[in-house]
């Protein structure tokens, strides 16, 4: 059975989220003397199963009353876009079919970071284009291993050409 204290903890530490921090929480509850150390230990289904289970719990409830799942979400985002549509506001009718596709995947954000030792102020441009060129292809390494290196032991065999 729980303590009102511990229900009252659950409870802000699931619907606070983002607002508070667990030790804040746990404060609030009535944890007053070390409430970073009684938050943990609340949390931690080995010292406090009934409590872990309870924040488990109401974070279900919450996820299905204010949940957001991929297919809502792209929903959500194509009503919002249509809306702006309407309204005649083009960028944000813009920005949100851009963020679905970056939620269905269509978009990946890719960078690389290369650290060099360059001077640049004595390169043309052509010559710095030619070395970040050359930095790119040298950073690229194929970790394919060599199946003639294998040990036997190390192949995977395809169970179709036995």
């Amino acid at each position: 059975m729980l303590t009102e204290q511990q229900i009252k903890f659950a409870t802000l530490l699931v619907y606070e989220a983002g607002r508070k921090s667990p030790a804040e929480c746990a404060f609030e509850a009535g944890y007053k003397t070390r409430p970073r150390q009684s938050a943990s230990e609340l949390r931690n289904p080995k010292v406090y199963p009934l409590v872990a289970a309870h924040i488990r719990e109401l974070r279900q409830e919450a996820q299905e009353k204010y949940g957001i799942n991929y297919q809502s979400h792209l929903q959500e985002m194509a009503i919002l876009r249509d809306e702006a549509r309407k309204l005649k506001q083009l960028s944000p009718a813009v920005t949100a079919e851009k963020n679905r596709g970056q939620v269905g995947g269509l978009y990946i954000d890719r960078q690389v970071n290369i650290n060099a030792n360059v001077d640049l102020s004595k390169l043309s441009p052509d010559e710095l284009q030619d070395k970040l060129d050359k930095m790119y292809d040298e950073d690229i390494k194929d970790v394919t291993p060599d199946k003639s290196k294998l040990k036997a032991s190390e192949v995977k065999q395809d169970p179709e050409s036995d």
